[in-house]
């Protein structure tokens, strides 16, 4: 997994790249209670606003790591907000995206480099 200093996490399945919010960012924000999801088929440039999340404590957006089409959508956080916080880098993925480069990622923070990055 590669991480953002936005606290997402990316993971690589063959061509596709799955994101999702980091469990740090899961427990700052506190219970989530609403989540918009985008499109299938949104094309989107890196930095783009692509989901929001809203808490009890705050509402943020979910970036777009690098430029793709937006392929999937986890609607099961539409119905089930709540996953987020219960299962934050698993069930909770928030979208998969088709991406023009995949080594546009590797350019993210490991692990290690993320928990240095929280503390």
């Amino acid at each position: 997994m590669k991480y953002t200093k936005e606290h997402e996490w990316l993971r690589v399945e063959g061509d596709v790249v799955v994101v999702g919010i980091t469990e740090h960012a899961a427990t700052a924000l506190g219970d989530v209670v609403f989540v918009e999801l985008p499109e299938v088929e949104t094309v989107v440039a890196e930095g783009d606003e692509v989901a929001v999340i809203e808490s009890v404590k705050a509402a943020s957006d979910i970036l777009a790591p690098t430029a793709g089409e937006i392929v999937a959508v986890n609607d099961l956080l539409v119905d089930n907000p709540s996953l987020v916080n219960e299962d934050p880098t698993g069930a909770a993925w928030f979208f998969k995206m088709k991406v023009a480069d995949l080594t546009a990622v590797d350019a993210y923070m490991d692990e290690a480099a993320y928990k240095a990055m929280i503390g």
